[in-house]
């Protein structure tokens, strides 16, 4: 039985984690569903926005029974690395919408998002190194990105469990809101975002990530100046324009 469920409503799409007996705790079966249905979900043209979601919790975790026993070539063959940045380089803008737990390999998947929304009672945190570990999916890496190297340390190096407030306050998150409607307000932003022109939604995407890899402002500013040329040649900014000055709304095309 498939631990991953996929809901469409216009060009924004919820994948849901489906693991409730065990807080959705990611195994190796569940991230390699989660794998091929976001290789699927990338080739799609029809998807502008994703929201990837986890019913009362987005994710207690790695299943530690999985990986227990694991040698270190085992836990190189384990590591949800690859899924993650493959998330991390989907080609449109991704929403975390997270309840309830969002722990270890669980935050890390929200982190590969770009965008997260947290419930207010939502748990954050890496308690790897409670198990005598560290995060293996990314989170030394993104962590810092997002809110330091010195917070980030704090919350590796302690394992400490903040909340949905303290995550907003130090830029783990982007929005807290009632439990209950994190689902509801991630769907309204991927809505509002899904609106606009996917070329250029892509292009931006593509430009924030590539810049972000280069060491300088002068050369980050490099990159976008090579690609925002480029949407000079799609019909969305024809329209996009045209509609300005007609002072209307714009109908892209994604072309």
């Amino acid at each position: 039985m498939g631990h991953i469920k996929v809901t469409q409503s216009g060009p924004a799409a919820v994948l849901s984690i489906d693991r409730p007996e065990a807080l959705n705790a990611l195994s190796r079966a569940l991230v390699d569903e989660l794998d091929e249905m976001l290789e699927q979900l990338a080739a799609s043209n029809e998807i502008k926005a994703l929201i990837l979601y986890g019913p009362r919790n987005f994710a207690a975790g790695a299943d530690i029974r999985d990986m227990a026993g694991c040698t270190p070539e085992q836990a190189s063959t384990f590591s949800f690395t690859p899924t993650f940045n493959r998330l991390g380089e989907f080609p449109v803008p991704t929403i975390a919408a997270m309840e309830g737990y969002a722990l270890g390999g669980g935050l890390e998947l929200a982190l590969a998002c770009d965008l997260r929304i947290a419930g207010e009672s939502c748990k954050m945190g890496f308690p790897e190194i409670t198990l005598g570990i560290m995060p293996g999916g990314g989170g030394t890496a993104r962590a810092p990105r997002l809110v330091g190297t010195a917070k980030a340390m704090e919350l590796i190096f302690t394992g400490s469990v903040i909340s949905a407030p303290e995550a907003l306050r130090i830029g783990l998150v982007n929005q807290t809101v009632p439990d209950g409607e994190v689902l509801p307000q991630a769907q309204k932003l991927a809505g509002r975002i899904s609106a606009f022109s996917r070329t250029a939604l892509e292009t931006a995407k593509q430009t924030i990530l590539e810049g972000a890899r280069h060491p300088s402002v002068l050369s980050a500013a490099a990159v976008e100046y090579r690609n925002w040329p480029s949407l000079f040649a799609t019909q969305d900014q024809k329209e996009g324009m045209r509609a300005f000055l007609e002072k209307r709304k714009p109908v892209f095309t994604d072309r």
